[in-house]
């Protein structure tokens, strides 16, 4: 198929002027390529993670190891998709007069919202596909949800959704044994 601009475009889902490397926290929803359940088990509302989730976990609990103004908040790795709290901390920048780095649709900008899931899903991917010994297979959807977070309040009802998650899997839209 010959690309065609008019037809084949993606549009970034991001604020735009928003500097995605701004402290704050984010909820980000990454799901697994079409939504297949490919990191565990939910068995009687608790998550079991196989292989590939336990990958999935130490590689989003290692993304604080290795970025020191990232802290790791709830998080959870479901069948088919992972959901988790990212607090971006501001680590003495001068944020007066600092240029904002705005994202910008496929360009990488430093300690970003964006870059970091990118780095994520990279590894991840990586690692997954060498167990599996199907290299360059997609294992997640293109893009991630993501959610700013703007007070204590709306933190702590979404760090309650994610410890609840399991609990709610039967009826969750992203379960594809609900058929509701």
């Amino acid at each position: 198929m010959t690309y065609d601009p008019d037809k084949h475009h993606r549009r970034s889902i991001r604020l735009k002027e928003y500097d995605y490397s701004k402290a704050v926290a984010y909820f980000i929803t990454i799901c697994t390529h079409n939504k297949e359940c490919i990191l565990g088990d939910v068995i009687h509302g608790e998550m079991r993670s196989n292989e590939y989730g336990m990958i999935v976990e130490n590689e989003w609990v290692k993304t604080a190891e290795i970025r020191s103004n990232i802290i790791i908040d709830k998080y959870i790795v479901m069948p088919n998709h992972v959901h988790g709290i990212i607090i971006i901390q501001d680590n003495g920048r001068d944020t007066v007069h600092r240029v904002p780095t705005f994202e910008q649709f496929g360009r990488p900008t430093s300690n970003s919202i964006s870059t970091i899931i990118r780095s994520f899903k990279a590894v991840t991917k990586k690692r997954i596909n060498e167990i599996r010994k199907s290299y360059g297979k997609a294992v997640w959807q293109s893009r991630f949800y993501e959610h700013i977070i703007r007070n204590e309040k709306n933190l702590n009802q979404i760090r309650e959704y994610i410890i609840n998650n399991p609990l709610q899997w039967e009826l969750d839209r992203e379960n594809p044994n609900n058929k509701e």
